[in-house]
């Protein structure tokens, strides 16, 4: 779902603000002397600035790479380990995770502009990392054992490490913020396969515990390493004088601002379908295990040049504009999932929508960040735009099964969570008009 919370925002992405940088806004507004105003430029790269970027990549690598391999738990929970249960409950689990990321972001965003960064850090990885220790323990058929433990506590770890860990890029980076943004979300691509195909070769061969730990324990070395590479620079709004908190009513009367958090909304319902079931679908198609076993891997591989193309297109023709793009085309491989018949067709659905969903899942903060008036309403507009719309990741799984029954009536859910991506890019497209009235501009 790439956060591009900013404490120093590029002044191009705000043009109601006519100063040439905040230094100079503090300095003629309030008369602070130069020694007391805190540096807020950024060096737009040099060894830390990259450092901190592999920092990053490896705790997304570690943490929403992980949820990202749920389909494989889908499809294992489904035939065997928790056979007792109806696919729509299963989805639930796979749902409650997905949510939490976008739900808590409000939360870990606020601690993270507060100066928290670490602690948030070490408490999110903490919680993440026990939880799928945790999940090793849980016993066949035992439903709550494993909703607690993936569900819940996968969810919370990665609800609090998630924001702070994206938007750690914008402290050093400007001009190039979109580009370095998209290297460091590209871990959670490369996490996602990786991971589904660990525990593909894993689980028929050492069992569900032993698999399980094993991916733990890749967990806990990328979680450290990243950790330790990455700093914070910038100063905490505390510290910034004139600083106010932004006004979140005002947000309720930005057109454009709602039309964005509804089409959100509408393509968060649809959005993962394929992330979830994609590997079942083809196991019920008769297709190879072997290459079914590989479509979420190559899914998410795919998803990674999508993230980095998606952001480096949006510096250039703006994010409404790829956007809207993106949003169509990610509904329109979920249609296409129909069409799977054999294994060339898989590889290239796969290809297709791991591509249009990574610059989806890039641009969508991008886009809610570029609404800001100013650079400190970013955090504030970007995490209660996804803390709205992170219901929509919640019920989504669980509809998804609901319309899938028992009997695999594939045709529905695919039906509905294509035309819910539809419904999101045309949401866009309104938001996109109106942000372009606003900025007397089409690159928006």
């Amino acid at each position: 779902m790439s956060h591009q919370l900013a404490l120093s925002v590029a002044e191009k992405d705000f043009p109601l603000s006519k100063s040439s940088s905040t230094l100079e806004t503090v300095q003629k507004g309030l008369a602070v002397p130069n020694s007391t105003v805190p540096d807020l430029s950024v060096p737009e790269g040099g060894l830390q600035a990259w450092t901190t970027i592999a920092g990053a990549w490896l705790v997304l690598f570690a943490t929403f790479g992980y949820l990202y391999s749920f389909g494989v738990y889908e499809d294992f929970y489904v035939l065997e380990y928790l056979s007792n249960h109806s696919p729509s409950s299963i989805a639930w689990i796979g749902s409650f995770q997905l949510m939490m990321p976008f739900a808590l972001g409000i939360v870990s965003g606020k601690l993270f502009d507060n100066g928290y960064f670490h602690h948030v850090q070490v408490v999110g990885g903490v919680v993440f990392t026990i939880s799928v220790f945790m999940l090793s323990l849980a016993k066949p058929l035992q439903y709550y054992q494993i909703f607690l433990s993936q569900g819940v506590g996968l969810g919370i770890g990665l609800g609090l490490t998630f924001v702070p860990t994206a938007s750690i890029a914008v402290h050093y980076f400007n001009k190039r913020r979109g580009l370095a943004s998209g290297v460091a979300l590209s871990g959670s691509a490369i996490g996602a396969a990786v991971f589904p195909i660990m525990l593909n070769h894993l689980l028929p061969t050492i069992g569900f515990a032993r698999a399980v730990r094993a991916t733990g324990y890749v967990v806990i070395g990328c979680l450290v390493v990243g950790n330790a590479l990455m700093r914070t620079r910038l100063p905490p709004r505390s510290k910034r004088p004139g600083v106010s908190a932004p006004d979140i009513k005002s947000f309720f009367t930005d057109y454009a601002y709602l039309w964005s958090t509804f089409g959100l909304l509408c393509s968060s319902i649809g959005f993962y379908f394929p992330v979830i079931y994609i590997q079942l679908y083809a196991v019920q198609h008769s297709i190879s295990s072997n290459l079914a076993f590989y479509s979420i891997a190559i899914l998410n591989i795919s998803s990674a040049f999508g993230r980095i193309s998606g952001n480096y297109l949006s510096d250039l023709y703006g994010p409404f504009n790829v956007m809207v793009f993106s949003t169509f085309f990610t509904g329109a491989s979920i249609w296409a999932m129909l069409g799977i018949h054999n294994a060339g067709s898989l590889v290239a659905i796969s290809i297709l929508y791991g591509f249009f969903s990574g610059a989806w899942l890039a641009l969508a903060l991008v886009c809610m960040s570029s609404l800001a008036r100013s650079p400190d309403e970013v955090g504030a507009r970007t995490g209660l735009a996804l803390a709205m719309s992170s219901v929509g990741s919640l019920v989504s799984a669980p509809i998804q099964g609901a319309l899938l029954t028992s009997k695999f009536l594939w045709i529905r859910p695919v039906a509905f969570s294509g035309c819910m991506l539809f419904a999101g890019a045309g949401a866009f497209i309104i938001a996109r008009t109106l942000q372009a009235r606003v900025r007397s501009s089409n690159k928006v």
